[in-house]
């Protein structure tokens, strides 16, 4: 049983930084496809940004492109998300996921293998 445990979130005025953390069990960053999405309150979950298990090839949803980096560290089993410029529309519930098909994980988030229990980002303006 895979284990997603994301840590980071928290209250930030607009235009500012935060970086959430999304710690593994087993060696899931480097077998599965990780990901990002997010949910606002009363708003349907969205894909953020994705990065595979083999290449490294970055996906990002056009609403965070340019502001928002996804990466992983293999050695600590870790996926990260920067995220910078923040706007208040960025608000919401954030969770890591773990699929073993891209296709999955770009998507709507509609039967991914593993999911974090999220963590919640503010951005005040």
């Amino acid at each position: 049983q895979v284990q997603l445990v994301e840590s980071g979130g928290g209250l930030v005025q607009a235009g500012g930084s935060l970086r959430l953390s999304c710690s593994a069990s087993r060696r899931t960053v480097s077998t599965y496809h990780m990901g990002w999405f997010r949910q606002a309150p009363g708003k349907e979950r969205e894909f953020v940004a994705a990065i595979t298990w083999s290449e490294g090839r970055t996906y990002n949803a056009d609403s965070v492109q340019g502001r928002f980096t996804i990466s992983r560290d293999n050695a600590k089993n870790t996926v990260y998300l920067q995220m910078n410029s923040l706007k208040p529309e960025d608000t919401a519930v954030y969770y890591c996921a773990a699929d073993s098909r891209l296709a999955t994980m770009k998507g709507q988030g509609d039967g991914i293998d593993y999911w974090g229990k999220g963590t919640l980002v503010t951005v005040f303006s």
